[in-house]
């Protein structure tokens, strides 16, 4: 539980409130792990917990610098970072989880980013499931991604396979899947 606790507490940090723990993001997304744990007063913070949190984090949400000294969020920020993600080619479909109750708007516009960066999407159904699930009964939704990426759609892939793109539009949507 205070596992739990603390990753949701890293998201928010490293997502999208870093002056909450006084510490500032680099252009990539990164902050000094010495810097997070002198700042973080609401968390007892030590590089072996933030260690053990990265490693064990099912959805690997974070990474650990190369060098072992910085930490950032993998994917889904609402402040501005550049992640360094090449455009790649995606598959030719992939999928996300969504609730009923955000069907319509969806019908309609698509897929947007909202506050975040990107639109998340997967190569598993059941990962995108258990995403709609988190908001209410989920939906499965297909994207034509493959069509996007020749009409001229970016995607780009996260460390932890998490594919991302600026929109879906309606009419690349596929609803029963």
């Amino acid at each position: 539980m205070k596992n739990k606790k603390i990753s949701k507490y890293l998201s928010l940090i490293l997502r999208h409130k870093p002056e909450l723990a006084n510490v500032q993001l680099d252009a990539q997304g990164w902050v000094q792990i010495e810097e997070l744990i002198e700042n973080s007063k609401d968390f007892s913070l030590s590089y072996e917990l933030i260690q053990s949190i990265v490693n064990s984090n099912d959805k690997q949400r974070f990474a650990i610098s190369e060098d072992g000294k910085k930490i950032r969020a993998n994917q889904g920020h609402s402040v501005q970072v550049e992640l360094g993600l090449a455009p790649i080619t995606p598959p030719d479909i992939l999928y996300h989880g969504t609730a009923t109750r955000f069907m319509r708007s969806i019908k309609q516009s698509g897929l947007i980013k909202g506050e975040r960066h990107h639109v998340h999407l997967t190569e598993s159904k059941q990962t995108a499931i258990a995403v709609g699930e988190r908001y209410g009964n989920a939906v499965l939704l297909g994207i034509k991604a493959n069509s996007m990426f020749q009409l001229g759609a970016k995607f780009y892939k996260t460390q932890n396979n998490v594919w991302l793109v600026d929109h879906v539009p309606a009419d690349k949507l596929l609803f029963d899947r």
